[in-house]
């Protein structure tokens, strides 16, 4: 093993295996001695943002609920970003659990968390065929009653937080990947048709007229069968009155594949629009081999590929947004979902950087 890789994978190690009491203690890190916080470097009215964990995976892990339990982790999340989304607090299946009830406790928990911080929320998410509660998805409503739930539901969730969202992802993943609207599995769609979409962004409008309402997909970094069917989408809804103001791209990226190169030209698309474009649940796992430590070579390609990210969305005029899906491995998704991949987030367990994360702060100082 060559001498630089041999100490990057001790130091790694080392991190790794740090115990959280180990930082529990310490003040809030407005800055650390090699500089700015990320929200610190961020241009002015630049929005950089983080997934707030809690729920889905996370119940299935041995921790408690990260956001509520760890303080640490808040600190953290209210040092380095100026918007937060939630995780999973704001789907169907944990805010709207029964038909008749709803459960504000842990999104209003976020929302009064940013605006303690002086952070944006990004609300997340409104119609998407998955994580529904098993009422909704198992229940026998007529098209009429569908209509009647997901209206109720829009406003009374919008509503609840009118003017303190800045962003909604309004509809969620609606096309496969070869660019057809998910008619099989996405309730909305199979129940109600393809003009439910138009109504859900009008209802959306009106429950909080000064929110951005998105588009939010994975796999349309690039120009492809699926950002092309948004693009065409969004132009017959806007040609209609349909109040629909931005596209964004999660970019769940991967080392075994190339960098979407064409990802700024690709949002520069829907800019042209006259749309707002974001980059919404960022994260970039790596095959890890051995021993689970990442090499230096692949902690060097992560940080290359945020760096990308961000630098397009830079280049791009309305992209102002930009979230990554949690900044710590010690929560991350990922190796959860992805066998074998990992060391996805900017930081390592322990809250200590890695090179992805001053990859981000050096490109936001540099556009200061």
């Amino acid at each position: 093993m060559q001498p630089i890789r041999l100490v990057t994978a001790l130091l790694t190690a080392v991190a790794l295996v740090v115990p959280l009491s180990a930082t529990a203690s310490a003040a809030p890190p407005t800055a650390d001695q090699h500089g700015k916080t990320l929200r610190q470097a961020a241009p002015k009215k630049f929005r950089i943002g983080s997934a707030v964990a809690g729920g889905g995976h996370h119940e299935t892990m041995p921790y408690p609920d990260p956001f509520s339990a760890d303080r640490p982790y808040r600190d953290r999340l209210a040092a380095e970003f100026s918007s937060v989304s939630p995780e999973n607090q704001m789907k169907w299946e944990y805010i709207h659990p029964e038909r008749d009830r709803y459960d504000f406790a842990a999104a209003d928990a976020i929302v009064r968390f940013a605006q303690r911080n002086h952070q944006v929320v990004r609300g997340h998410t409104l119609l998407w065929h998955s994580q529904n509660p098993a009422w909704l998805e198992q229940g026998e409503f007529t098209a009429d009653e569908l209509r009647a739930i997901l209206r109720d539901h829009v406003r009374t969730v919008v509503g609840r937080y009118q003017g303190r969202i800045q962003q909604w992802d309004v509809a969620n993943e609606i096309f496969t990947e070869t660019g057809e609207l998910r008619t099989t599995d996405n309730i909305w769609l199979r129940e109600l048709g393809p003009g439910i979409i138009a109504d859900v962004f009008r209802w959306t409008h009106q429950a909080d007229p000064h929110a951005e309402l998105f588009f939010n997909d994975y796999g349309v970094e690039s120009v492809n069968a699926k950002s092309d069917a948004y693009l065409a989408l969004i132009q017959q809804l806007r040609a209609q009155g349909v109040p629909v103001h931005g596209f964004s791209a999660q970019a769940h990226l991967s080392t075994r594949y190339g960098f979407p190169a064409d990802l700024e030209p690709n949002l520069k698309r829907f800019s042209a629009l006259g749309l707002e474009t974001a980059i919404t649940e960022l994260d970039v796992r790596m095959d890890l081999p051995d021993g689970g430590v990442p090499t230096a070579e692949q902690l060097t390609q992560q940080a290359d590929y945020y760096r990308r990210t961000l630098t397009a969305c830079l280049n791009v005029r309305g992209c102002d947004s930009f979230t990554i899906w949690g900044f710590t491995d010690k929560y991350s998704w990922v190796p959860v979902f992805f066998e074998g991949e990992g060391a996805a987030t900017v930081m390592w367990e322990d809250f200590s950087r890695k090179p992805a994360y001053y990859a981000l702060r050096s490109t936001l100082a540099d556009r200061r």
